[in-house]
């Protein structure tokens, strides 16, 4: 390697923050996917990222703890917004006879019908992909790139950057 000014490694650091970019972007770029499709429904009462929320509780029953435990969201934005699903009636909370301060997490009728349409709208997403620019073997090949590169990071939360 080069030093970071030019050559290979300067090369490499461009492509590196052009990718955490494209990341950032893409990510900002399917929560606008969302809020269109919501839009398109009439649905003004939640928004993308709580739809996104409910679509990934889906059929299950989970906590709030569950939820952020699986690395989908932050817990302050979770709890946040799981009582904004509750007042409008997506989501219903129940506690746990055995863990007073366990509440778990299901979807209500309302809930599941929107699930049910995000289910549609990435139903057409994976039809539309597959028959154009994104087969199963691109899409296959970039997971397993981004994999990589969450172990990579939670490797450098894990051990500080002390490798």
């Amino acid at each position: 390697m080069t030093d970071s000014s030019g050559g290979q490694e300067g090369a490499y650091k461009k492509l590196y923050l052009e990718s955490l970019q494209l990341i950032e972007r893409l990510h900002r770029r399917f929560l606008d996917v969302v809020k269109v499709e919501l839009d398109r429904l009439g649905i003004q009462d939640i928004n993308n990222i709580q739809a996104l929320i409910l679509y990934n509780i889906g059929r299950d029953e989970m906590t709030v703890g569950e939820l952020t435990g699986r690395g989908y969201y932050l817990g302050s934005n979770v709890s946040y917004n799981v009582k904004k699903m509750v007042e409008n009636t997506y989501l219903e909370q129940e506690r746990s006879t055995h863990d007073r301060r366990s509440v778990r997490l299901r979807l209500t009728e309302k809930g599941l019908d929107l699930y049910g349409r995000i289910n549609t709208l990435y139903e057409t997403h994976v039809t539309t992909l597959g028959r154009g620019p994104l087969g199963a073997e691109k899409l296959s090949a970039m997971n397993d790139i981004l994999r990589q590169l969450e172990r990579f990071w939670s490797d450098e939360i894990r051990y500080g950057g002390q490798r």
